[in-house]
């Protein structure tokens, strides 16, 4: 025995223009924190010279091996877990869940600070997060 369905449930929404004013974005930020994430351990050797150049005019500060360490695991932990939010949210959007819709606006605040290239990512994710299609498509 069948129970009945309701026809709409069936019928999948068409997927709204400016969806991806969301997920490029958040493509993009996925590919770029990736290759941070890559380049983490070769920044040990760095860290202290960048360091050198902050500190100009006062007294140096250094890191010893330990602190470095502890810095790049650190950073890596945190770019990792961007990395997951990142992901995690683009594939609940293209999903059509609320709570992605949400996520993605949190992020595109956050990018809006991250300069160079954050606040033009920001800006597009914020107008298709807002776009009415997209609101419609991610409250089903």
């Amino acid at each position: 025995m069948t129970t009945p369905t309701d026809p709409a449930a069936q019928k999948p929404l068409p997927t709204p223009p400016r969806l991806s004013f969301i997920t490029v974005p958040l493509l993009i930020a996925l590919f770029y924190n990736g290759f941070s994430l890559l380049s983490i351990p070769f920044a040990g050797s760095t860290l202290n010279e960048m360091l050198d150049m902050m500190g100009q005019g006062s007294a140096p500060i250094r890191l010893d091996d330990a602190q470095v360490s502890l810095v790049l695991w650190i950073s890596f932990a945190l770019t990792a877990a961007l990395i997951l939010w990142l992901y995690f949210t683009r594939r609940a959007v293209i999903e059509g869940r609320a709570w992605g819709r949400v996520s993605a606006i949190v992020l595109g605040v956050l990018s809006l600070l991250a300069l160079p290239f954050g606040p033009v990512l920001g800006i597009f994710m914020l107008i298709g997060a807002f776009d009415r299609q997209v609101v419609a498509y991610t409250t089903r």
